[in-house]
């Protein structure tokens, strides 16, 4: 009996013990949730004991926000670019340490949370924060800059001195590997950052310059050339044509590779040594900043043309020009006309561009493999043409100032015709482009102002005509100087009034015969004032008896 009521005595206290542990496990869920970190336990460098766990993450994540400003230098070569960690998309990751640091203490049997609580009576407990760095934001950050943190290769080049080529040396360039940068980045962050600023070697490849010197030295033919005269330009045109050639003098341009003469150039101001001279703009003269660049590229075009390289993009202008025949130019304006060629030769092309007593001149060189007894000629083909009807506007000025203040261009639709004769003999012929250029009348500012009614109403009706020569002599007739000379002539032409003779004595046998005489003299005085105003008012009315 002993020995039962034992075992029962042992259940009871078990089953009690149970039940008590089962009320207390209850009460310490609902503590935990509530429960405060102790004292001494860090995350990173923040001391989170008395906070929750959730009061513990948001004061964390306020001392990451501030690392993450680290700035970290990104370096390629000899280039160095900087960025926030932030930037590059680096985030705290192991956020679920503040949920741990809360159960210290609390978790475990009697002796697991008493040892917790003891240790950190002998010291700190520091939870590390771990950070990661996206991989994709790493890459997109790469790709949005690494022009930047790119060395361009120089490529060996040519100069010409004394009518000779020097070879220039060129230097190698570096290009960053994105994929593999972006690697080591976000390695860096996993193992190696220490939360304060930093820098990264990225991966990057050695670019090689273009050119070898057998090919360079090759360069002494010359494939094609072409001259124009500027002497008679204005200072500033000149100015700007000196000035475009030198951007592009010097250029080796090797196999495949495309030439711009627009970005050769540019930017068109004066901040880039451009001036102000006479440009086409909507059917009209304009001054422009670069005026005259256009026969830069058109001299240039035609040099190219003869040494046969590959013209990608070429336009003409909008009226004819004076320097070269039609169909024969090639127009510059902004980024929407341009000159683009390619070298299609095995080998690099070298473009010489000078000036020299007002002619312009442009060479291309290369390793001539062209036949020697095969020659190329281009000629242009006029196919119709339009003159254009004059125009005249109307100003206040006084009537008698007729001035031209655009002068006219002839309208033309023209071909080039590309012709190769072999052995002197033509062996093909064929239309290499066409143009159509539009027609520019003269115009003409004609001065309409007079007090002067007749003159007013004469002047409208020669500009009715759309005659040049009748406004202009019209103009010339009714000005303010013409009608006064015409009016001071015909008051010198008027004969001087005679006075009669006074009567003394008279003469019963002869006075009928002196009254006759006196009327007949008087009759003719009459008559040839009559005769002198006729005249005076036919030379006023009638411009073609002056």
């Amino acid at each position: 009996m002993r020995k039962l009521k034992w075992i029962l005595s042992t259940t009871a206290f078990v089953l009690a013990a149970v039940g008590l542990a089962g009320v207390s496990g209850m009460a310490r869920a609902e503590e935990n949730e509530n429960a405060v970190i102790p004292s001494k336990v860090y995350i990173g460098d923040v001391a989170v004991g008395g906070m929750t766990a959730e009061e513990a993450r948001q004061a964390v994540i306020e001392d990451v926000d501030g690392k993450l400003e680290a700035v970290i230098t990104l370096k390629a070569g000899e280039t160095e670019k900087t960025v926030t960690a932030k930037e590059l998309g680096v985030e705290w990751v192991n956020t679920d340490v503040a949920d741990e640091a809360a159960l210290i203490g609390k978790v475990g049997n009697l002796i697991q949370r008493y040892k917790d609580m003891k240790d950190l009576e002998n010291e700190d407990k520091i939870f590390e924060v771990e950070y990661s760095a996206d991989y994709d934001k790493v890459s997109a950050w790469l790709e949005a800059n690494t022009s930047e943190m790119n060395q361009q290769a120089v490529n060996h080049g040519l100069k010409r001195e004394n009518g000779a080529f020097v070879i220039v040396e060129g230097q190698e360039g570096i290009e960053v590997d994105v994929k593999a940068s972006a690697e080591a980045i976000v390695s860096y962050f996993a193992e190696e950052w220490n939360e304060t600023d930093g820098s990264v070697a990225l991966a990057a490849n050695i670019v090689e310059p273009e050119g070898k010197r057998e090919d360079l030295e090759a360069i002494q033919d010359v494939l094609g050339g072409f001259s124009t005269y500027f002497g008679d330009s204005a200072p500033g045109r000149i100015t700007n044509v000196k000035h475009a050639t030198s951007f592009i003098d010097g250029t080796v341009l090797y196999p495949g590779e495309e030439f711009s003469v627009y970005d050769a150039i540019e930017p068109l101001n004066a901040e880039n040594g451009y001036e102000l001279a006479g440009a086409y703009e909507n059917g009209t003269t304009v001054e422009s900043y670069g005026g005259g660049v256009c026969q830069v590229s058109t001299t240039l075009y035609n040099a190219v043309i003869r040494a046969e390289l590959k013209v990608t993009e070429r336009f003409n202008h909008s009226m004819l020009v004076s320097y070269v025949k039609p169909s024969m130019d090639a127009a510059i304006a902004g980024t929407y006309k341009n000159l683009r060629f390619m070298n299609t030769y095995d080998k690099p092309i070298y473009i010489e561009g000078y000036t020299n007593g007002g002619t312009l001149y442009f060479n291309i060189f290369g390793d001539e493999t062209r036949p020697a007894n095969r020659e190329v000629r281009f000629e242009s083909e006029t196919v119709s043409e339009e003159n254009p009807t004059p125009k005249f506007e109307t100003t206040a000025d006084p009537i008698g100032v007729v001035t031209r203040t655009q002068k006219a261009h002839i309208g033309n639709s023209a071909r080039l015709w590309k012709i190769v004769l072999v052995d002197g003999v033509e062996e093909s012929r064929e239309i290499f482009n066409t143009s159509k250029y539009n027609a520019s009348p003269d115009i003409y500012s004609v001065g309409t102002a007079s007090a002067n009614a007749d003159a007013v109403y004469a002047i409208n009706e020669a500009l009715a005509t759309q005659d040049v020569a009748t406004i202009r002599a019209a103009a010339e007739y009714w000005c303010d100087e013409a009608i006064a000379a015409r009016e001071q002539e015909a008051a010198a032409q008027q004969p001087p009034e005679v006075p009669e003779t006074p009567e003394t004595t008279e003469k019963p046998d002869d006075s009928d015969k002196k009254d006759d005489k006196k009327d007949d003299k008087k009759d003719d005085k009459k008559d040839d004032k009559k005769d002198d105003k006729k005249d005076t008012e036919q030379s006023e009315d009638d411009p073609e008896d002056e």
